[in-house]
């Protein structure tokens, strides 16, 4: 008995959803008609004839330019200079060698001499080695020769230093000889 009732139950309730559904309203779609095309243009009436050549206007009257605005000074880069040598190193070294100090000395003296030039070091490094472990010697190698021109009695506030690694080699082939180049120091002046 149980089952017959649980059955009529399931049965009413599939009858009522049933109704309820076929009793839902639906929507109703609208179809727009396509607007009426457009009257075509009348046809262009005929070209004028052409006016007969007056005479030669005269030309027109030009002012003058004003003279060009003064341009602002470019911006002070640093840059190379003779009487700064560049300084070289051993392999996987940043120690200065008895050669380069001679170098650094000179470079000391001219810059006391000139007092209102301030330097940038650049430290590079030949291509053997990772960029970074090439960055980082390039780096301790620009400060021994900060250090060195400090030491000599430059002011370190007129040096900045910045290290270029491997990325900017003056030799490109694979020996000793060119290596040696590209293990360096450059030095590079600008005014204050």
């Amino acid at each position: 008995m149980r089952t017959f009732i649980d059955r009529s139950i399931l049965a009413t309730m599939i009858i009522g959803l049933l109704f309820v559904a076929a009793c839902a309203k639906r929507p109703v779609a609208t179809v727009r008609e396509a607007p009426p095309a457009p009257a075509p243009p009348p046809a262009a009436p005929p070209p004028a004839p052409a006016p007969a050549p007056a005479a030669p206007a005269p030309p027109p009257v030009v002012a003058p330019a004003p003279p060009p605005a003064p341009r602002p000074a470019p911006p002070k880069e640093y840059v190379a200079n003779d009487n700064l040598k560049p300084v070289h190193f051993a392999f996987d070294k940043a120690d200065i060698r008895p050669a380069d100090a001679k170098i650094l000395d000179a470079s000391a003296k001219w810059l006391a001499a000139n007092p209102n030039q301030i330097l940038l070091i650049e430290g590079h490094c030949d291509e053997r080695g990772t960029e970074a472990y090439n960055l980082a010697l390039g780096d301790k190698r620009a400060k021994s020769a900060m250090n060195y021109l400090v030491a000599q009695g430059v002011q370190g506030d007129r040096i900045t230093l910045v290290s270029f690694g491997e990325e900017r080699p003056v030799c490109r082939e694979q020996n000793e000889a060119c290596w040696s180049k590209n293990r360096r120091d450059m030095f590079l002046v600008k005014e204050k």
